[in-house]
């Protein structure tokens, strides 16, 4: 499993955290998968592509999987 860092954000939306983890190439691609309920989010099919991603989700696609953490300095 990997994990996302949010840093000193709430939230990362949906499709840019598939972006940023290299889950997928573009952000056109990731609304794509999005939008095809081929994204889950704690084991929930999501298909909104802005939806808010916060600390403690986990999100999955294509059998990986990602854990956002929001670290604490």
């Amino acid at each position: 499993m990997q994990t996302f860092d949010l840093e000193d954000h709430e939230y990362i939306e949906l499709n840019s955290l598939l972006k940023l983890t290299g889950l997928c190439s573009s952000g056109g691609i990731a609304k794509l998968l999005i939008a095809d309920g081929l994204v889950t989010v704690d084991e929930q099919i999501e298909r909104r592509k802005r939806c808010k991603v916060r600390a403690g989700q986990t999100v999955s696609y294509d059998g990986r999987k990602i854990q956002v953490v929001r670290q604490e300095n």
